[in-house]
């Protein structure tokens, strides 16, 4: 039954993970679509045997955690998995997907590299662990028991107040309905000014967009982008002009691109961005699609807010790296290598990573060089399908001074091995449309002052046990820390 359930590519595919014993395999991280390695594990390694794994007491709290937001009725999976009886039959497909890890193609899609730069800092994590990954293993290969169903955790009840990954708004923002075809070209555009009806400035905590159409919620389909008409949208802020329709140029603020499949935006208790009073947001690039059905939809933008009086402690944008216009992407090659380097100008702190390229891409870096060093801070792979930003814990956040040079560092394959592209025989260059190429962190940092940057790496330092502990992300947090105490002002 379950070959009958899986296409004949996709059995194809599973077979290498369904005959190889449960043993660690290396990982070749050379970009390249063919070669990669699913992360295979040895359950004996974590003190467990095969037979001591059961769905009950082992698989169904990973799902729970890390699967059904999005696999449950009307969630961007194809199908659900709020039941052992739903996700039994699917055992062999979560054992090679999630077993992919950090390239495409990967459940759940995550894609840090585990075994390299700041692994441990981010918020919201919902990836797996080597053991969670032998466990799942481990019990698909042992024919998937369920175990004692008095040990599974209670079922989660999903309501209309678990549409917004973050809970309930303090503000909801709509904008007008659009209508596409079933089939038809890609459109983008402008669609114009929605008020906010805010009457005083307000620091926003977090924003999460969300697209509400009229597809069935029980119509399955076979891509994320099936369910959606937006592909992305790109948009700002500001305050109305008298007639109320345009945003004033010089009170602009940039807000995180929207995209298919990307995590809603949390800032950090140092840098909220600020929503002014009679302020609007300009919807001003919009890029549609057709998915087979005519579908009307629309966004709807939920915001939460910082506390009145709040200020943030840090406020300046520091620089945005990578390029999206002069790429020079050759057919049929895998691993190829595109570099973007910027000199910090300020003392900076990374506070999100978000890799942004199109369908050729499979991975990216971040790496900062400081003098003769140089530190990967974090490599992760990269699937069209899946944009996603990760955001740094507060307290793991690379803290980079001025006169560092951040390099970024984009991974391509245009093999026919990359399913993503539409022809591997073409060349492409830089562009807006998915056949064509983009090359940015779409994360975002902050300045410092030198004031703020020791106090930070001071906190920092605090966190080490000793000088034998490094952080990658601090290459100075050991360096004499300056005394200005007998600076004058003759100096």
């Amino acid at each position: 039954m379950i070959a009958r359930q899986l296409s004949s590519t996709l059995r194809i595919a599973l077979l290498p993970a369904l005959l190889l014993p449960a043993v660690v395999l290396a990982q070749p991280h050379d970009a390249s679509v063919a070669n990669h390695q699913p992360h295979y594990f040895d359950i004996a390694d974590f003190d467990m045997q095969p037979g001591d794994v059961n769905y009950a007491e082992h698989i169904a709290p990973i799902m729970q955690r890390s699967c059904v937001q999005c696999h449950r009725p009307g969630g961007a999976g194809p199908m659900s998995f709020l039941s052992y009886e739903e996700i039994r039959p699917w055992a062999p497909v979560i054992m090679y997907r999630t077993a992919i890890r950090d390239r495409m193609g990967a459940m759940p899609p995550w894609y840090v590299e585990k075994d390299i730069g700041i692994t441990d800092g981010f918020e919201s994590d919902y990836s797996l662990s080597d053991q969670e990954l032998a466990m799942i293993q481990a019990w698909a290969q042992n024919g998937a028991p369920r175990g004692n169903p008095a040990d599974e955790p209670p079922p989660i009840v999903f309501t209309e107040d678990d549409e917004w990954a973050l809970g309930e708004p303090e503000l909801v923002l709509r904008s007008q309905d659009m209508t596409r075809p079933a089939v038809g070209p890609d459109w983008w555009g402008d669609i114009g000014i929605v008020p906010t009806g805010l009457t005083e400035d307000r620091y926003v905590k977090s924003i999460e967009v969300r697209e509400v159409n009229d597809i069935p919620q029980d119509q399955g389909t076979n891509t994320v982008g099936g369910r959606y008409i937006f592909h992305h949208m790109t948009y700002q802020s500001g305050v109305l002009s008298e007639d109320g329709g345009y945003i004033l140029p010089d009170s602009t603020v940039s807000w995180p691109i929207h995209e298919v499949g990307r995590n809603a935006d949390v800032f950090p208790d140092s840098a909220g961005r600020l929503l002014q009073a009679n302020s609007a947001l300009h919807l001003q690039a919009a890029h549609m699609h057709s998915n087979g059905r005519e579908t009307t939809g629309h966004l709807e933008f939920g915001i939460t807010f910082f506390p009145r009086g709040y200020e943030p402690k840090y406020s300046r944008r520091g620089p945005r790296t990578g390029n999206g216009i002069d790429l020079d992407v050759i057919p049929n090659q895998a691993n190829q290598e595109l570099s973007n380097y910027v000199v910090l100008q300020e003392h900076t702190k990374i506070m999100a990573f978000e890799p942004h390229l199109h369908a050729p891409g499979v991975r990216m870096c971040l790496e900062a060089i400081w003098g003769h060093n140089q530190f990967t801070l974090n490599c992760v792979g990269y699937d069209h399908n899946w944009v996603k930003q990760y955001i740094y814990k507060e307290d793991r956040a690379p803290l980079l001074p001025k006169g560092t040079v951040l390099r970024t560092i984009a991974y391509m394959d245009t093999t026919e091995a990359n399913p993503n592209l539409a022809d591997p025989r073409n060349w492409a260059g830089g562009g807006r449309r998915s056949v064509s190429n983009m090359f940015i962190d779409l994360g975002y940092s902050v300045t410092m002052t030198e004031e703020q940057f020791q106090e930070e790496m001071a906190i920092r330092r605090a966190q080490m046990k000793d000088r034998n502990e490094y952080d990658v992300g601090c290459p100075l947090c050991w360096a004499p820390v300056p005394d200005y105490s007998s600076s004058s002002d003759d100096d």
